[in-house]
């Protein structure tokens, strides 16, 4: 497999998720969208091949998305930086 991805969502109970695509349950449910976001990235650094982050805004809309541990097949365009 060449890579994953993997949804940070928020629940209804309020926790948010750290789920891979496909999978059924989370790989991990934290109190903060920061926490669920720093667990996804740190699965996918040790993961061959590495993956994406996307997190989720609480209505579900995507928020962001960066790609771990393999080169950006959509890197941004700013060149300034």
């Amino acid at each position: 497999m060449p890579g994953q991805r993997r949804h940070v969502t928020q629940r209804p109970d309020g926790q948010w998720a750290d789920k891979a695509e496909g999978a059924e349950r989370a790989g991990g449910l934290y109190r903060t969208q920061a926490e669920a976001q720093a667990a996804a990235t740190q699965h996918l650094q040790n993961h061959p091949g590495g993956g994406e982050v996307v997190v989720h805004r609480t209505d579900g809309q995507i928020r962001n998305s960066n790609t771990i541990n393999r080169p950006d097949p959509d890197p941004p365009r700013d060149t300034r930086h």
